[in-house]
């Protein structure tokens, strides 16, 4: 009987190391820019809430004016809604409108309120001190 012999050798297949080095470095070149495109989602989102929020604030001064037949004073503040004012005047009818936590803003500062308001003197303002957390800048996110 006759051994049969391959006349070619087979070869071990594989990627050389060059080939996985580029497929590496694409790889990083799409993460690096995913990254990038997302750098201020984030931020966005936080604004939107913020935003979210100071919409259903001037939704619970309303709902409390209509109980208490006035806006919380400046020294009540937006506390007014979470718990029963001590300080004049104190509303007859009052109940909660806003859990503790609803006083901070998505970057866990307390939300802000002026009353009478600087930017709507003939009404109240209720704003985020934003992302930077100074009063006045570009970032602020109010009810104006």
């Amino acid at each position: 009987m006759r051994t049969i012999y391959p006349t070619r050798r087979c070869r071990a297949r594989g990627f050389t190391l060059m080939e996985m080095m580029l497929v590496l470095f694409i790889i990083a070149l799409i993460v690096g820019g995913g990254v990038v495109l997302m750098q201020n989602v984030g931020q966005d989102a936080e604004i939107s809430k913020a935003k979210s929020d100071i919409r259903s604030w001037e939704t619970n001064l309303i709902r409390y004016k209509t109980k208490a037949l006035a806006l919380p004073t400046q020294q009540q503040g937006l506390e007014a809604m979470v718990v029963k004012p001590t300080v004049e005047p104190i509303p007859r009818s009052w109940t909660p409108m806003a859990k503790p936590e609803a006083l901070l803003d998505p970057w866990q500062r307390k939300y802000q309120y002026r009353n009478p308001g600087k930017q709507n003197p003939s009404s109240y303002d209720v704003f985020s001190l934003g992302p930077d957390g100074q009063e006045g800048t570009e970032d602020d996110v109010g009810n104006w």
